[in-house]
């Protein structure tokens, strides 16, 4: 090339942004990519195998803190398997202890707020609650006995997970638990708004087995909570 062909060629603007394609983009476009893949797997995750719970409130204490985030089981109740007696479980109440959760009317917020609670970052839904099961269909539970405890079918249940120094229930009931429903209560009975106060309701408190969102397993978050979410006694006999 002669000196007249150099002085035609055109200079390069270093200010110029890279060609499209170029090293950069294409980085950019992976880790986006990598980004989005990680996210899509943990939605599915979360609506297939195991959901991230954030709790809410005090009334599982001792068992689960507020702020706890708890890995809920979805595969436990599968394949014929069924709630049992002192499993603690989380569950869509709509109907049974809240009705249909008001909207703001923006899709794009609804589903980002969903997505959040799917993935344990922020509140779960109004309508969702985490308690233990106490009875299951057939069940009569009743309380309280002489000694202040709950029954089922006649039967004393040694609450060992209780908190502190709280009764079984300052409120007397006695119910027989429909087929394919459960009784359920939380661990903090002075603070837990449960069964007992949907007697009067239909389903008399009960909670449809096929709204039971999954088993509450593990305790994920924070590390000085982590662990395995221990059942409580069964108990109960058969009704």
């Amino acid at each position: 090339m002669d000196d007249q062909e150099q002085q035609d060629e055109p200079e390069r603007d270093p200010s110029a942004a890279p060609e499209r394609g170029g090293w950069g983009g294409s980085r950019s476009f992976r880790m986006a990519a990598w980004v989005a893949g990680v996210l899509v797997a943990l939605l599915l995750t979360s609506a297939f195998v195991v959901q991230p719970f954030l709790i809410p409130s005090s009334s599982m204490e001792p068992t689960l803190d507020v702020g706890d985030r708890v890995l809920v089981n979805k595969l436990a109740y599968r394949f014929g398997n069924h709630p049992e007696r002192g499993d603690v479980v989380v569950f869509d109440g709509t109907d049974s202890f809240a009705g249909e959760e008001a909207t703001d009317g923006n899709a794009v917020l609804a589903a980002l707020r969903k997505a959040g609670a799917a993935t344990g970052l922020v509140r779960p839904s109004e309508t969702d609650y985490v308690k233990r099961v106490i009875g299951v269909g057939g069940d009569l539970v009743s309380c309280c006995d002489r000694r202040g405890r709950i029954e089922v079918n006649g039967q004393p249940v040694d609450e060992d997970y209780l908190y502190g120094a709280d009764a079984p229930s300052s409120v007397p009931f006695e119910t027989r638990v429909p087929d394919g429903r459960l009784w359920v209560m939380g661990d903090h009975r002075s603070l837990s708004s449960d069964s007992r106060d949907h007697l009067g309701e239909p389903g008399g408190g009960t909670v449809p087995v096929e709204r039971v969102i999954g088993r509450a397993d593990w305790i994920g978050w924070p590390p000085r909570r982590l662990g395995s979410v221990t059942p409580g006694a069964a108990g109960g006999g058969h009704g």
